[in-house]
């Protein structure tokens, strides 16, 4: 049912809060309109910066480092009273006295476990910092999942229709996932797919134009559509050449 590609490379720059130039659709409504000439099959384009603002990350990451810092600094010999005592937080002549108040030690404990958690959040709130960080299998299952709810939202519209490719990027999670109707899936091997999601990975490498490799991807898989879903009459397409941008 699908092909998935992970690659670890930077998207290509493109306008704040866009997905996609106005050439860049133009291109990939081209190429869709060129693969489904001589096919009753369609192909289906759909992008996205993010599926997801992985509001987890940040929390996560400063959970455990809050948790891990400050026993692992105690184990290393950090002795946080004589610290306070020097910072001026009391007299010379009472930290005998304080070195035994645990109140006070757990205090501290407790705060620096506080500040901690507030800086890391922050920091891994960023959002370079945030994609940095965010485990690749969570990106993996977020884009698998959000590439099925879509392709499942256009075969509720493809009118009985069960011919259909959907091309899934998602440029900011760095994943792509290529999903075909059941009845091509039968006819067609996992490597036209793979080949297909892999074409748009390796486009994207090094800052490469993603648009070529996409234009690529849509080749393959109108290929695949000619060999085993030829025209029938004049069957219009349901969707729209140009593509999406969710």
């Amino acid at each position: 049912m699908a092909a998935a590609v992970d690659p670890a490379v930077a998207a290509a720059p493109r306008e704040a809060g866009k997905v996609l130039t106005k050439l860049d659709k133009d291109r990939i409504s081209q190429a869709i309109e060129a693969a489904e000439v001589g096919t009753s099959g369609e192909v289906v384009c759909a992008l996205t910066g993010e599926v997801s603002h992985y509001r987890e990350v940040p929390l996560a990451w400063a959970a455990a480092i809050a948790l891990a810092v400050p026993p692992l600094a105690l184990a290393l010999g950090l002795r946080p009273l004589a610290i306070a005592g020097q910072a001026g937080f009391w007299l010379a002549s009472q930290g005998a006295a304080l070195e035994t108040n645990l109140a006070i030690t757990l205090g501290l404990y407790t705060l620096a476990q506080l500040v901690l958690f507030m800086v890391i959040a922050l920091v891994v709130h960023i959002k370079p910092v945030r994609r940095l960080l965010t485990p690749a299998t969570l990106k993996r299952h977020r884009v698998d999942r959000a590439a099925r709810r879509h392709f499942a939202a256009l075969g509720a519209q493809a009118r009985g229709s069960e011919t259909g490719v959907l091309i899934f990027v998602a440029v900011d999670d760095r994943q792509v996932r290529i999903l075909a109707a059941p009845s091509l899936h039968q006819k067609t091997d996992e490597a036209a797919w793979s080949k297909a999601a892999n074409a748009i990975g390796a486009s994207m490498k090094a800052g490469h134009d993603p648009t070529a490799g996409i234009v690529e991807a849509i080749e393959i898989c109108g290929a695949a559509l000619k060999a085993h879903f030829p025209a029938a009459g004049n069957q219009p397409h349901v969707f729209s050449n140009k593509p999406m941008e969710v």
